[in-house]
């Protein structure tokens, strides 16, 4: 939480392979470690090769290029025995927070599209929606991502018997640590359906907060429930869906028209202890169908 953009540590000239390979279709080559020197280039003379590629991308989808996220100032939530449900956070810094949920459909150019931008998103994935090729999000990770738990089912939760709601989202949050390193402590309820219930076994799943948002993006519209601006603070939602370029391109687009720069809703909350698995989970061999998403929208649906 200390970086200002905590963006994960990785070697430039793994970004540009990742960058140059996306941009081909092709799955980014993994150097051994026992390569020659002479085709391993120095993070310094690589460095150049990485800005360009990524200008060139940005460039190609017109992704707005952004000031540094000011060092971020995390927000005090009340104790209790329940989490707190926010919609945006409350902060006057010049930063907004684009949020990415499912995970149903499997674009290659997702990966592009998010190493290429170079700014920290947060996705709230669905187990159920990921089990079929984890390692698709592996290089959004190293580009900067975040994962946070969204179920295990989609299962609207409002409702439901504490006993359910705690196996969807401790459940979630278990399998996707096991799978990515690093226990998820952030949770949106689908379709933002929650009550006191959510809230309770949210915390006792070991969540800081759980998400509603501020903005909605669809087909490349962004959808504002405040005004027509995206303000301080605001957290946005989109989904990997068939239009994840437009929406990405029209979310980062909002965002730079308003002033504002994308940080991560994690570096935003009260600091605690680390959760933790084993970061030899396996992730699967990565496979990158198109796929149609299953899942009908609900009241989530902008």
């Amino acid at each position: 939480m200390g970086n200002t953009r905590t963006i994960r540590a990785i070697t430039a000239a793994g970004m540009a392979a990742l960058l140059a390979a996306c941009s081909t279709g092709l799955t980014p080559p993994v150097m051994p470690s026992s390569a020659p020197a002479a085709l391993t280039a120095s993070p310094a003379s690589a460095a150049p090769t990485l800005e360009s590629t990524r200008s060139a991308q940005r460039a190609r989808y017109g992704i707005p290029d952004f000031a540094p996220a000011p060092e971020p100032q995390p927000i005090t939530l009340p104790s209790g025995d329940k989490v707190e449900y926010l919609r945006r956070i409350p902060t006057t810094q010049k930063v907004a927070f684009l949020t990415i949920d499912d995970g149903y459909l499997k674009l290659p150019e997702g990966q592009e599209l998010i190493a290429a931008a170079g700014v920290p998103v947060t996705l709230f994935l669905t187990t159920d929606a990921v089990k079929d090729d984890p390692g698709y999000f592996k290089p959004m990770l190293d580009a900067g991502a975040t994962i946070e738990a969204h179920t295990v089912t989609h299962a609207s939760l409002r409702g439901r018997s504490y006993d359910f709601q705690r196996r969807e989202i401790c459940g979630s949050a278990d399998r996707l640590g096991a799978w990515f390193g690093k226990r998820p402590t952030l949770f949106r309820p689908p379709f933002g359906n929650k009550d006191g219930t959510t809230l309770r076994a949210a915390k006792d799943c070991g969540m800081t907060a759980a998400f509603m948002w501020t903005e909605t993006v669809h087909k490349g519209k962004v959808r504002y429930q405040e005004g027509k601006r995206v303000q301080p603070g605001d957290i946005i939602l989109m989904h990997f869906r068939e239009a994840f370029r437009d929406d990405f391109v029209s979310a980062l687009k909002a965002i730079h028209r308003a002033g504002l720069t994308p940080a991560l809703l994690e570096d935003y909350m009260p600091a605690g202890p680390a959760q933790s698995a084993s970061p030899s989970a396996p992730l699967g061999a990565p496979i990158h169908p198109v796929r149609k998403d299953p899942f009908r929208y609900g009241s989530e649906h902008p």
